[in-house]
């Protein structure tokens, strides 16, 4: 039997010359007092009201029953990148990727109560999110980690369904529809320019480039190499990871070492077996003895006190900066990228100039010309792909092969 619900009167509040119904404790305002639009929003309260007392009826005018019906974008924000947290790892890049994404939601937002948030705000972030002068597909990305914010919120209960219902109708940004800018592909990297590059990296640095350039590895695999995620007993060393990109998806990774990769490996296998194979506190000792094997040995001149206090506060700023900011156990894919970036200005210092270049260059230069020599499947199972669909990305087409039939036939 639906329960009995006692229906507000429809008064007037005098100090503020609206409409009011007192419901439940709370103070219900409707507009000014005996305007049409007043009593309007008072009929439609009225009748979901009624509605509300059906025993099967669980959403009203502020949607289902919640936990907590005031909670604050800001704190929707903080509970969904603490479940992220969780849910992804600290091995995965996504938690960081959402903390960005999920910024101007709070800077713009975030005193707002998350149930009433609707397209129109959805909007106004999207266009914020243009201003930051972000590229088409970056801005798509950042949206759809919006509306996943919210979808969680609804399967926890802590928003109404009929917000995400709402928010899907904003639609990304199409191509040619907006005047917001295109990324560029990426395109392979002239293996010239990366053997100009190496005399200025380190070895470790150096080497995790070679690997890449031989065995098409992605940077985040390739850095975290450890001797004992290697199988070095047959012809061919099989290197596992411990984690790669489709972990999560119960698929398994291996990649095959061939006799070029093994020499490079050579001088960085004297560790345990749990060490990684590059760290930056090598490279670090790496460049500090190429600092002293460079000093001057024929200084003549004598070497003044304040030149000993200069150095000594030097070198004990240095170890208060290490103390501070630790060296990580094995290059991140950031620091990778900022070593080869540090190495082309120094070339460029130098009177060298090398176009720029990023690690995952590497990956698209070993995919074209694996499928150049052997065909797209040997690219696909080189690169480790489900589909060769993905593997078109990365492979460049063989445009000499196009050329010749052109000429032949065309």
């Amino acid at each position: 039997m639906p329960r009995q619900v006692v229906v507000p009167r429809y008064t007037l509040h005098k100090p503020s010359g609206q409409g009011r119904a007192r419901y439940q404790g709370r103070d219900l305002y409707f507009g000014p007092y005996e305007a049409p639009e007043s009593h309007e929003r008072y009929a439609r309260f009225v009748a979901e009201l009624a509605i509300s007392a059906s025993p099967n009826a669980r959403e009203t005018l502020s949607g289902p029953s919640l936990s907590n019906p005031d909670l604050s974008v800001s704190e929707l924000i903080l509970r969904y990148l603490r479940f992220a947290q969780e849910y992804y790892g600290n091995s995965s890049k996504e938690p960081v990727s959402l903390r960005g994404a999920l910024k101007p939601l709070h800077e713009l937002y975030g005193s707002s109560r998350a149930r009433l948030f609707g397209p129109l705000a959805l909007k106004a972030v999207l266009q914020h999110l243009v201003k930051q002068g972000l590229c088409r597909t970056e801005i798509n990305r950042r949206l759809s980690r919006i509306k996943r914010a919210f979808k969680w919120a609804v399967s926890e209960e802590l928003i109404p369904p009929g917000v995400l219902q709402s928010l899907q109708a904003v639609s990304g940004l199409r191509r040619g529809r907006s005047a917001v800018r295109e990324s560029d592909p990426v395109k392979p990297v002239a293996i010239a320019d990366v053997q100009r590059t190496l005399p200025f990296l380190t070895p470790q640095v150096a080497t995790i480039c070679q690997l890449q350039l031989l065995t098409g590895m992605r940077p985040s695999e390739v850095v975290a190499m450890r001797l004992c995620d290697l199988d070095r007993r047959g012809f061919l060393w099989v290197y596992t990871p411990v984690s790669h990109k489709t972990q999560h998806l119960g698929m398994t990774k291996q990649v095959l070492l061939g006799p070029q990769s093994q020499a490079l490996l050579q001088p960085f296998l004297q560790r345990s077996a749990e060490d990684y194979l590059f760290t930056p506190l090598e490279a670090e000792a790496w460049r500090n003895e190429q600092r002293a094997q460079h000093r001057n040995p024929q200084r003549r001149t004598k070497i003044y006190p304040c030149e000993l206090v200069a150095r000594g506060r030097r070198q004990a700023a240095s170890r208060a900066r290490t103390r501070e900011r630790p060296f990580q156990p094995h290059y991140t894919e950031d620091a990778y990228r900022r070593a080869i970036t540090y190495a082309l200005k120094k070339a460029r210092k130098q009177g060298i100039e090398i176009p720029h270049w990023f690690p995952y260059q590497l990956r698209h230069t070993h995919g074209t010309e694996v499928r150049r020599k052997y065909g797209l499947e040997a690219a696909q199972v080189m690169l480790g792909h489900a589909t060769a669909d993905v593997t078109q990305i990365y492979a460049e087409r063989n445009m000499q092969l196009a050329a010749q039939v052109a000429s032949e036939m065309g």
